[in-house]
């Protein structure tokens, strides 16, 4: 089995936005509401100790720590100096530690830029295009547009802070213009800028699957084509970048293509160990292992089920993933856009047909000829 190195922390279980398309909130798993609202420092020690000592165990040298929630943010800037300081003071000397966090950037203030600067935490910033298209899911409690706070955030991390600055994450929504959407990320200049299919499944398709059509496939190749045509390299877009490697026997980046071993884990606020965090929207307790980072070590997390069947390649995918040509590329799809009830998570994804599409696209227009 190949050893875990990311380790995704939810150190906030609550937001101040309420996304009708988020996994944590709303969808089948509400595990968030019996879990502490901060993730107690004793707990993030507690899962420092079982990183160094995974490490260690598997000669790692290099770890990557992601800051999750909720909105990571709301735990505070003096919070977040004690979790790193905890954690690096916990993992051994010679382990590298990289921080990210995925933040809706809301909450950044100047406090925030000497702990960013201190812990060299790079933050990916979610918005879902211009005003219009952002404020279509990603409201506060009150109804309210988040994107004037957002944009604030952004330029701060930029005017200030551009290495912290790590990029922008967008759901896809069909009724956002792809190539305003993406005209308008652009703008903030952006190192990377990544693009997430809604999530869903066979029992809950994502908005606008039916029939033969591939909205979503669609969506995304006029974006390809405006990035593909851009006079000069201005950023990364690691979803066409990945396809565009895996079809040329490159590992993929991020963990929804390809068939490399998935070596991601998350631990939840209470210090519970979990699967990938997307799986809340299969079912209650679908990303749950059993374990604790207070009593349990990594290394069970990587004979559990669910995390050691992402280490088998296409051995654990539906028969008509095996078969296919695109599988090295596809990898089935993202584990959560594959379930249904009948079947588990034994079945093509739900976007097959719009993954075949994009997937095609960005071959043909690479000049990559499969055989």
């Amino acid at each position: 089995m190949a050893p875990l190195t990311t380790f995704i922390f939810k150190v906030a279980s609550r937001c101040n936005l309420d996304c009708d398309y988020c996994y944590v909130y709303h969808h089948a798993d509400q595990s968030w509401r019996t879990r502490p609202r901060f993730m107690p420092l004793a707990v993030a020690e507690s899962a420092a100790k079982r990183i160094s000592e995974h490490a260690l165990t598997h000669g790692l040298d290099h770890i990557l720590i992601a800051l999750h929630g909720g909105e990571p943010t709301l735990a505070g800037p003096i919070w977040t100096d004690a979790f790193c300081k905890t954690v690096r003071r916990t993992i051994s000397d010679s382990i590298q530690i990289d921080f990210t966090m995925q933040s809706n950037a809301t909450m950044l203030s100047l406090a925030w830029l000497p702990i960013l600067r201190r812990h060299r935490i790079r933050i990916g910033v979610s918005l879902d295009g211009p005003r219009a298209a952002n404020d279509l899911h990603r409201r506060d409690f009150a109804g309210r547009s988040s994107y004037d706070a957002t944009v604030s955030g952004i330029n701060l991390l930029r005017d200030n802070a551009p290495d912290a600055f790590a990029g922008v994450l967008c759901v896809v929504d069909l009724n956002a213009d792809p190539l305003a959407v993406y005209e308008h990320l652009s703008s903030f200049d952006p190192p990377m800028i990544d693009f997430n299919l809604p999530d869903g499944h066979w029992d809950n398709p994502p908005p606008g699957i039916r029939g033969s059509g591939t909205p979503y496939g669609d969506w995304l190749v006029a974006v390809f084509d405006a990035w593909a045509a851009a006079p000069a390299y201005l950023h990364s877009i690691r979803f066409f970048q990945d396809i565009i490697g895996l079809s040329v026997g490159v590992e993929n980046s991020i963990e929804s293509l390809g068939l490399a071993p998935v070596t991601l884990v998350v631990v939840e606020s209470d210090g519970s160990i979990e699967a990938v965090d997307t799986l809340k929207t299969t079912f209650d307790g679908a990303p749950d292992l059993g374990l604790n980072v207070l009593n349990d070590h990594f290394d069970q997390a990587l004979t559990a089920p669910l995390v050691a069947s992402r280490q088998l390649g296409k051995a654990t995918l539906s028969d008509p993933c095996q078969s296919c040509d695109l599988v090295t590329v596809c990898g089935g799809g993202y584990l959560p856009h594959r379930y249904s009830q009948a079947n588990g998570f034994r079945n093509p994804s739900v976007y097959c047909r719009d993954l075949q599409v994009i997937i095609r696209h960005v071959q043909r227009r690479s000049g990559i000829v499969l055989t």
